[in-house]
């Protein structure tokens, strides 16, 4: 059984670094992450004198930092690849954290740092998937969670997916926003080729350079890898963040090991989510995924790139409210 405990939370100050986004691999379409530098230069200013309280819980053999907010169904909300429940990332693009207060209106909203970020101590070794899968079902039982709502964005909504894979009778629903791209079995798609590029150095790279990464031309990287020495480096000792940047690579750059097929072991209602500018996840792809679910919804954001937007968590909102209506 595990044991949940309080802990304080403290942020240190930074600054963000501005530059041009140019370069893409052929087919890659880039969205233009200008307009949400002075958001999130505020979110940081806000954060050098914010602390707040986590919580820890024992789980699948690591102590799971998570926070709680609101009250009703529970609703797992997992956030993108390397981004934590620091507040500090509020205004980054693609992350809940800005949004937790309109869906603890309707729902009881737990989000978890995934192990290696932010509070959640990683022992080391590549962070897959299906790991990460395996530290949600463990948090579930020990929360004693009853069919919990589960929704993700990005590496979160590869991960929520995977559950309803693996675990199909464990949730009530589940939302995949913008997380399906890695079930194409295809090594140079377009948007891996671009991520191994960003975050390795070279298209074809087998390993992550962190310095790729902290010294970008492109703005959103550069700002992210700030970002995320702020975080992770204040969390669990200096240099961490390319710690956790090494640990998530392979995950990251290569194939996810599901398929489509696989979407049919989902008997869970699902919705796929994505935005008609995403630049990695395409509506070709999300049809098919949607066409593979047995009781799936999908829904198409228009003038939308990557990111969480309002229109988004609504969107989320409203298909949970819908399904839960329908069994109740």
């Amino acid at each position: 059984m595990g044991e949940v405990t309080d802990a304080p939370v403290a942020f240190p100050r930074h600054r963000l670094l501005m530059s041009e986004l140019h370069e893409r691999p052929p087919g890659m379409r880039l969205f233009d992450p200008r307009p949400f530098v002075l958001e999130m230069r505020r979110a940081v200013m806000a954060a050098q004198s914010d602390t707040g309280l986590g919580r820890f819980i024992h789980a699948n053999g690591i102590d799971i930092h998570f926070t709680e907010a609101g009250a009703g169904e529970p609703l797992i909300l997992l956030e993108n690849g390397m981004i934590s429940t620091n507040p500090i990332w509020a205004r980054w693009m693609s992350s809940y954290l800005g949004h937790i207060e309109t869906l603890a209106q309707h729902f009881r909203v737990i989000v978890p740092d995934f192990r290696g970020s932010g509070r959640t101590v990683h022992p080391g070794g590549p962070i897959s998937y299906n790991l990460l899968a395996d530290d949600m079902v463990a948090l579930i039982d020990v929360l004693h969670l009853d069919r919990p709502l589960v929704c993700g964005y990005g590496d979160g909504g590869h991960v929520a997916t995977i559950i309803g894979i693996r675990k199909p009778t464990l949730v009530r629903a589940v939302v995949n926003h913008g997380g399906y791209d890695l079930l194409n079995p295809d090594p140079r798609t377009p948007g891996l080729v671009m991520t191994r590029q960003m975050l390795g150095g070279a298209p074809d790279a087998a390993h992550a350079d962190p310095d790729v990464m902290a010294n970008s031309e492109h703005t959103f990287l550069r700002a992210m890898a700030e970002l995320m020495q702020a975080d992770h480096d204040a969390a669990q000792g200096p240099g961490h963040w390319k710690q956790v940047l090494t640990w998530s690579y392979d995950r990251f750059s290569q194939p996810c090991g599901y398929t489509v097929d696989d979407l049919h072991a989902i008997t869970v209602p699902t919705l796929i989510l994505v935005g008609d500018r995403d630049p990695f996840c395409s509506i070709e792809e999300g049809v098919s995924a949607y066409r593979a679910l047995s009781d799936g919804e999908l829904a198409v954001l228009p003038n939308t790139a990557a990111g969480i937007s309002p229109a988004a968590v609504q969107a989320t909102i409203q298909f949970f409210q819908r399904r839960l209506e329908s069994t109740s």
